[in-house]
């Protein structure tokens, strides 16, 4: 009976040290000179902390964190990346070189017309109008090259005004405008030329009575 006891009050003793480690309380303990904390309840002298007393710096750490950042270098990278880029345009050289081969007496009228607008384009690209980027002057150079070349000059006249009226909207109306008359003119000489392949017959002279 009494080993039965001895070993109840054991097991009990156990689990009260064992609820106190689940609870996480901390015990200051006296160790010949020396303080140390502990887990366990003290083997000697020593006490309890009270569990308020560990839990000091919570309030605070909330109150006192430092606001975050507006943005992340990351982010703020990604916004500077989504501003609109400055517009590109050619250089003076550049145009002056255009200029000349604008006048050049080897151009058909239509690829001197078409020269002539891109000197204007770009000068108007200096001024602030439009929106370019380089590629959109790599379009245009290659359309300008191309004006030497009878089969292919027309589609490369054609690229670069599509490429100017994305990146301008007043020469993009400009340039429907032009392309309109010029598919009125183009129908008014078929419906000519109709004319004279088509002529209307004559009306038949009516018979002279004797």
């Amino acid at each position: 009976m009494f080993k039965a006891c001895l070993f109840l009050t054991a097991a009990v003793a156990a689990a009260l040290i064992a609820s106190h480690a689940m609870a996480g309380e901390v015990w200051k303990c006296q160790v010949g000179e020396q303080i140390k904390y502990s887990d366990r309840p003290c083997q000697a002298a020593g006490e309890a902390l009270p569990a308020r007393s560990l839990q000091g710096n919570v309030v605070d750490a909330a109150v006192k964190r430092p606001a975050a950042p507006a943005a992340s270098g990351a982010t703020a990278a990604a916004l500077a990346d989504a501003r609109p880029p400055a517009n590109v345009c050619p250089g003076e050289l550049e145009i002056s070189a255009m200029e000349t081969r604008a006048g050049s007496i080897s151009l058909s009228p239509e690829a001197k017309a078409f020269m002539q607008d891109e000197v204007r384009r770009a000068r108007q690209c200096r001024k602030g109008q439009g929106r370019y980027i380089a590629a959109d002057w790599e379009i245009s150079r290659q359309a300008q090259a191309a004006q030497s070349n009878l089969s292919g000059a027309q589609d490369a006249r054609r690229r670069a005004e599509d490429m100017h009226s994305a990146a301008d909207p007043s020469e993009g109306d400009r340039i429907s405008s032009v392309r309109e008359q010029e598919r009125a003119q183009r129908e008014a000489q078929r419906r000519q030329d109709q004319r004279l392949l088509n002529p209307s017959p004559r009306p038949a002279m009516p018979a002279s009575g004797r």
